[in-house]
């Protein structure tokens, strides 16, 4: 150390303040690449929620009755959401069913499948990925007439038609969502440390119970990914439900496809409203058990 006042603090240079250089953020080229960033995000979130706005604004104009959707609203009023049919709220509760039921089978055919996929030691096992796969590039619609067609080759041998019921149209939801499971899931049991898997047996733990304990807790972010997937699919579906229901047997999404095409009525914007609202509550929750980020990275194989 050199004592107060020596040649060292006199030749050593005062300490400059901070420059305009020195703090990237004050920059005009910083600025102006944020706020672009800032408009651009905007304009996307604009882009994907103002049809979801004009919905759910439609839905409250009043009006004894009306062939379009009206908005802004004109006088707003509740009075649609009280109007809503009893058909409606069947055809919600059959996509609700069909869409928790597709997300349970998919699983338990899907994980199973990610497993052997991974694990197994099969020969042809990139064909049969590939084989796991073909219902995702397989467009819905083909599939649909596929079933149909399938379903009346049945009805002929047997008497019994499997269209318009409800394991006939599951059925289908299983075929098109269960390689979402098995994708998310693989993706998973890929980054999996099998050595925690070796630790747990060489400790005396089964391999049942090593299976509960270590590797499910691991591969469970791709399980709710795929499961989250499957459901989604399975409520949203249009293509295949069209064809696989009858009337008086349709899914919600179906059931709103012809009322805007053949009757509109103004209830359906409300009923309409209240599935974004459930939507958005599903994934409140979602974010709150699991957390979206870790879906996101389960489900791209990060």
């Amino acid at each position: 150390m050199t004592a107060p006042g020596s040649s060292a603090d006199v030749l050593a240079p005062p300490l400059a303040p901070l420059s305009a250089k020195q703090k990237p953020w004050t920059r005009p080229g910083f600025i102006f690449a944020r706020l672009l960033t800032v408009t651009w995000c905007g304009g996307v979130y604009l882009f994907l929620l103002a049809p979801l706005a004009v919905i759910a604004g439609a839905s409250l104009h009043e009006g004894s009755a009306y062939a379009v959707m009206v908005f802004p609203p004109q006088e707003p009023t509740f009075k649609w959401y009280l109007e809503i049919s009893e058909q409606l709220y069947d055809a919600l509760a059959l996509s609700l069913g069909l869409g928790v039921l597709t997300a349970v089978v998919s699983v338990l055919l899907g994980v199973p499948a990610a497993l052997g996929l991974i694990r197994s030691n099969l020969p042809g096992k990139a064909f049969l990925s590939t084989f796991f796969r073909i219902p995702l590039q397989i467009p819905s619609i083909v599939i649909g007439i596929s079933f149909l067609h399938l379903y009346y080759a049945i009805g002929r041998g047997t008497g019994w038609y499997p269209t318009g019921t409800f394991l006939g149209i599951a059925v289908g939801h299983f075929f098109h969502a269960t390689p979402y499971v098995i994708g998310t899931t693989a993706a998973v049991l890929q980054r999996f440390d099998t050595g925690l898997e070796e630790a747990a047996l060489s400790l005396g733990a089964s391999r049942w119970r090593t299976f509960r304990c270590v590797t499910m807790p691991v591969i469970a972010p791709g399980i709710y990914a795929g499961a989250l997937y499957s459901f989604m699919v399975s409520f949203g579906d249009v293509p295949i439900s069209i064809f696989l229901t009858t009337p008086g047997f349709t899914t919600y999404p179906v059931e709103l496809f012809f009322g805007m095409e053949n009757d509109f009525d103004p209830s359906i914007l409300a009923s309409a409203t209240l599935v974004i609202i459930f939507s958005l509550g599903v994934m409140l929750l979602v974010q709150r058990i699991v957390g979206l980020e870790t879906l996101l990275a389960s489900s791209d194989g990060r």
